[in-house]
């Protein structure tokens, strides 16, 4: 049996926060095999959001919240998961975008089959996804555009649904430089350029129309990620072990 931390980042999530993390504890007492713990982690809420946290950790031994006072989903998901001490870290969006039947899946993939890292894929065949075509258009030439530059093998560099073992997170997320969306691309480019195989999740998703993203400054952000990662190449510094 492993231990395993459940990340939810947010940000001004006041108003869904408790019902997600009831549905989530719910989801887990229900047949899920291993420890598990919920941390909520407040990347500089302008709301009630940390006060709910709180009163949630507060009121539930399985819940505790981590307080960052600095905006940015990656720099939340650096501090949560360097600050864990479980055997796998993971982490999923507040509205639970991702069916969280895949859940079990993501994580079996590393206490069991041998994996460092599991994602979950909205563009897999197996996969139900409800969204835009805006937004699929988007997803798909975005990940196109990461196997032309990298040659990598994963499908969806995006989706906010991952796990992680202790061992790569130690040895990766140090060397990932962005702190906000480009955070989970940047991972698994690193993850899969040093060795580490990553294994994909086929998901039932919907799209959240409250969503926090800002498409045109995300995909500029992306643009210069992917151009960073392609010039200076930072997985030659992984050494992958034990």
């Amino acid at each position: 049996m492993a231990t395993v931390d459940v990340v939810i980042p947010v940000y001004n999530e006041e108003h869904v926060l408790a019902e997600s993390v009831a549905t989530l504890r719910q989801f887990l007492s229900k047949g899920f095999h291993h420890k598990w713990r919920i941390l909520i982690a407040d990347n500089a809420s302008t709301d009630s959001t940390l006060a709910v946290a709180q009163e949630l950790a507060q009121k539930h031994a399985n819940v505790a919240s981590l307080h960052i006072p600095q905006k940015g989903r990656g720099r939340a998901l650096k501090a949560s998961w360097l600050g864990s001490a479980a055997d796998i870290v993971s982490y999923m969006d507040v509205d639970l975008s991702t069916d969280l039947t895949a859940f079990p899946l993501l994580i079996e993939a590393i206490a069991s089959e041998g994996y460092h890292i599991a994602t979950g894929s909205r563009l897999s065949q197996a996969s139900d996804i409800r969204r835009s075509l805006k937004r699929e258009v988007l997803s798909r030439g975005y990940n196109v555009m990461i196997k032309a530059l990298f040659f990598t093998r994963f499908s969806d560099a995006q989706c906010g649904f991952k796990a992680l073992s202790r061992q790569a997170v130690r040895t990766l997320v140090p060397l990932v430089e962005n702190n906000d969306w480009f955070f989970d691309t940047e991972l698994l480019i690193l993850a899969e350029k040093a060795g580490y195989p990553v294994k994909d999740i086929p998901v039932r998703w919907l799209e959240d129309p409250d969503t926090r993203v800002h498409i045109g400054k995300t995909v500029w952000q992306d643009i210069r990620g992917l151009a960073r990662l392609r010039l200076r190449r930072p997985w030659r510094a992984v050494k992958v072990g034990p």
